[in-house]
């Protein structure tokens, strides 16, 4: 039982429901049920519906992609789709029904419907409704008939037959010839129903009163509205013709493989006229013939030659039949059949039609599961159609054969995805040709993953060396483990063990990363508190139940040299007093004075000193051992020689970068500590003495300083108390100066800028005997008052005596040079008795 829906518009039934097609695989039998059936006018547009495919399934629109519903066509353009969204069957683009089925009463589409998930697949059938449009069409658009003028009414002459590539009623249904009084039109029809008009002679012809006549011939379909298409018929009059052509044989027939190359020549046919002359010349041409005909075959008009213009193909159709007339020049005419048998050869290789496949099955998959399900056709026929499938070898697969040409791909052993997670299957359909034609389609299964193996390390133990002053966070090492399950049996996460180290956990020191492994350090790790960490990292898998592994990792601290050395003799005093070394006058060079004990508490190079002498009262004295601290006099002592020195030791490791340490040693040059205390004592008194004395002079000394300094001051303050008195009487002398510019005249400021002509300079040193002053020539290039401002000739000077301004401009010359020189001197004496008061 089978259902019907149509998708046209014009349907005249709504026929719904289908009967399912179920493929129960891995049994002995197959269960086939019906088909659906849609039906569809040509030349829809794209889209257009054709069914509810969802619906006719028993699925929810959403089902469809979810399901893997998909459609299968057997090696045809695909011509339709599904629409996800509405779970619609459309179409996938132009469907035209005389290009799919040509002539057949009924086109019909066929497909599968494959549901993945369950591996069903439902075949469907949808049928091609025929719409008007192609318009009838004649082989030639001008025929031409010779007719003897003798000939007598009645008489039928055949014409050439339109031609309408749709079926049914929009069909070819009927000719019509244009009104006139010597012919009519009559139309026959055929055993398989086609309709060849006649031209019948109504009456006489004269040829010496109309030599030629002129008819339209129209051939209309069925369709609503009706298509028509015209041909022009000219009727040529000729004079009388004794004979008309006659062909050797009624019906020629000729056998011919499909493959022979194009423009072979397939037979011959021969008319013979008895005539001489015009009217015994014989053309031929093309009667009974279809436009695709035309486009294989050629006929020689001249000499009958009939050939190929195109290949052969035996799948397109065994067989053809046409019609072959023979014309004398007179117009005679008579016809002959034709008919070309086509032989199949092997040119057509099988075609595998994939309608089902698992894409993935799980690796405990018992034998006997199946993985597949295909279809096998080979267009040629006999032998050449009988095809064989075969599958690659050295795989864990094989072929049974279901109904028809179905095959299933079946496993024949378990399966492992540890040792082949995918596998690309061949198949291979040979036919039995000769030379046989092969075909191959490749299947890739990927083998679903169970959980059946742990994570695995690449080692049993790791070590890590870690410099110690590492930063907080940083990442100190990282740890993988391999699983060769995938997906989440093979998500591997982390995690370390607790476990306790001098007090504190494992945790307070380090983390993990519980997904990519990498171990971070929580704090700074110290060498001198602790050498090495002992830990356990333990990775489990995501599977259902999990499986997890451990390792051991060993995680060593090196040192770096992080600590500087430490003195440990001598020790720096508690009490604020200072430690003295005696060094007696009596020792001789290589003598040991002291030694100077230090430790680092690094490792290695780290902790490695060295000792040498930094700094010292007299630095030819004493010597430092480079790798011992020992403190030596390096020469004998002399009497000149110090009572107190000073000694600064370095002592340095040999870390990168190096850090030291100094340590400051006082030796004392007696032979007694009494001798030490007697000596200091008079040093004391003397040195108390020598500075109370020196303090007097200097005080004496800035106080004469300051007299001299404050008695110059009076005196430039007359002078300048002066010059303004002078300025006041010219003014009242009648002003002859009032246009004189105030820098002609030397005041106060003028002698500012005279003394900031002069530089001097100042060394002082720590002896007071070796301190020098240094009075550099005076300048000047920027004095106010000049030799040659005084002997300038403006008239309005003529009043001052030149030789005056000359002696006040020595005199400002020479008080500066005092001001000056006692400035330095009072700078100089106030430097060196800081100096004295320091000591």
């Amino acid at each position: 039982m089978s259902r019907t829906r149509m998708a046209a518009p014009e349907r005249g039934g709504d026929y719904r429901g289908f009967i399912l097609l179920s493929i129960l695989l891995g049994t002995q039998r197959e269960v086939s049920a019906g088909r659906i059936l849609y039906s569809i006018p040509e030349e829809t547009d794209t889209g257009s519906f054709v069914g509810n495919i969802a619906k006719d399934l028993g699925l929810e629109p959403w089902e469809l992609a979810e399901r893997g519903v998909r459609i299968v066509s057997r090696g045809r353009t695909q011509l339709f789709a599904l629409n996800p969204r509405s779970g619609s069957l459309v179409t996938a683009g132009r469907i035209d029904r005389e290009e799919l089925c040509a002539q057949s009463v009924r086109c019909l589409v066929n497909f599968n419907i494959l549901m993945e998930d369950k591996m069903n697949l439902y075949p469907i059938e949808v049928e091609i409704m025929d719409v008007n449009d192609n318009t009838p069409k004649f082989l030639t658009e001008e025929m031409n008939v010779k007719i003897m003028e003798n000939t007598s009414p009645g008489v039928r002459f055949p014409l050439n037959e339109a031609r309408d590539l749709d079926v049914g009623t929009n069909s070819l249904q009927s000719y019509h010839l244009n009104p006139n009084r010597h012919f009519s039109l009559v139309v026959q029809t055929g055993e398989d129903g086609t309709k060849y008009p006649e031209l019948v002679l109504e009456r006489v012809l004269d040829r010496e009163e109309v030599t030629a006549h002129h008819l339209l011939l129209t051939a209309s379909d069925g369709g609503d509205p009706p298509r028509s298409g015209t041909a022009r018929v000219q009727v040529t009059v000729v004079d009388v013709n004794d004979h008309a052509p006659v062909f050797s044989l009624p019906q020629y027939q000729v056998t011919v493989p499909e493959n022979v190359p194009v423009g072979t020549r397939l037979l011959t046919v021969n008319a013979i006229d008895l005539d001489e002359g015009v009217n015994g010349e014989v053309t031929y041409s093309f009667r009974k013939i279809t436009p695709k005909i035309l486009q294989i075959f050629q006929l020689n008009s001249h000499t009958g030659e009939l050939s190929t213009l195109d290949g052969l193909d035996y799948e397109e159709s065994g067989y053809y039949e046409m019609e072959v007339q023979a014309q004398d020049g007179a117009g005679s005419m008579t016809r002959a059949k034709v008919l070309i048998t086509i032989l199949d050869v092997n040119d057509n290789a099988p075609e595998m039609t994939v309608t089902s496949v698992s894409s993935s099955v799980p690796e405990n998959t018992p034998p006997g599961t199946v993985i597949a399900l295909f279809y096998l056709q080979d267009r040629d026929s006999g032998k050449n159609g009988q095809v064989t499938c075969t599958v690659s070898e050295n795989l864990p697969f094989k072929l049974e054969r279901s109904i028809d040409n179905y095959y299933r791909l079946v496993t024949a052993k378990n399966l492992d995805r540890e040792k082949f997670s995918v596998y690309n299957i061949t198949l291979k359909a040979t036919d039995g040709g000769s030379p046989p034609l092969s075909t191959e389609t490749h299947i890739s299964m990927n083998v679903a993953d169970t959980n059946d193996n742990p994570p695995a390390f690449p080692h049993s133990s790791y070590s890590v060396f870690v410099p110690e002053n590492n930063p907080r966070g940083t990442s100190i090492f990282s740890v993988t483990a391999c699983d060769p399950d995938s997906h989440e049996n093979a998500h591997v996460t982390y995690s370390v063990s607790e476990d306790t180290l001098q007090g504190p956990s494992v945790s307070s020191y380090v983390s993990i990363n519980s997904n990519t492994g990498v171990l971070y350090a929580l704090r700074s790790f110290d060498y001198e508190q602790f050498h090495d960490l002992q830990l356990r990292v333990t990775a489990s898998d995501s599977g259902d139940p999990p499986l997890s592994s451990n390792v051991s990792l060993s995680i060593f601290v090196l040192d770096q040299n992080d600590n500087t050395p430490e003195i440990l003799y001598p020790a720096l005093p508690t009490d604020g007093s200072t430690g003295v070394e005696l060094a007696p006058r009596s020792a001789e060079p290589g003598y040991l004075v002291t030694k100077v004990v230090a430790v680092d508490r690094d490792s290695g190079q780290n902790a490695w000193l060295s000792y040498r002498l930094l700094k010292a009262s007299d630095p030819g004295l004493f010597a430092v051992g480079l790798h011992t601290g020992e403190v030596r006099t390096a020469r004998a002592l002399l009497d000149r020689d110090a009572l107190k020195q000073i000694l600064v030791v370095a002592v340095q490791d040999h870390g990168q970068p190096p850090l030291s340490a100094t340590v400051t040693l006082t030796v004392a040059v007696a032979d007694s500590i009494p001798d030490v205390l007697a000596d200091l004592g008079s040093l004391e008194r003397s040195a108390d003495s020598g500075d109370s004395v020196l303090t007097l002079y200097l005080v004496m000394a800035v106080a004469a300083v300051s007299c001299v300094f404050l008695a110059f001051v009076v005196v430039l303050l007359a002078l300048r108390l002066r010059r303004w008195h002078t300025s006041r009487l010219l003014q009242a002398s009648g002003g002859g100066l009032q246009g004189v510019p105030a820098s002609h005249f030397v005041g106060v400021d003028g002698v500012r800028a005279f003394l900031q002509t002069y530089s001097h300079e100042v060394s002082l040193t720590a002896d007071s005997r070796g301190s020098q002053v240094i009075f550099p020539q005076p300048n000047y290039a920027d004095t106010l008052i000049s030799q040659e401002s005084c002997e300038n000739k403006d008239p309005l000077l003529t009043s001052i005596d030149f030789h005056e301004c000359k002696d006040k401009a020595q005199s400002v010359q020479v008080s500066s040079v005092i001001h000056l020189s006692l400035y330095s001197l009072k700078k100089y004496i106030l430097c060196k008795f800081l100096y004295c008061f320091a000591k």
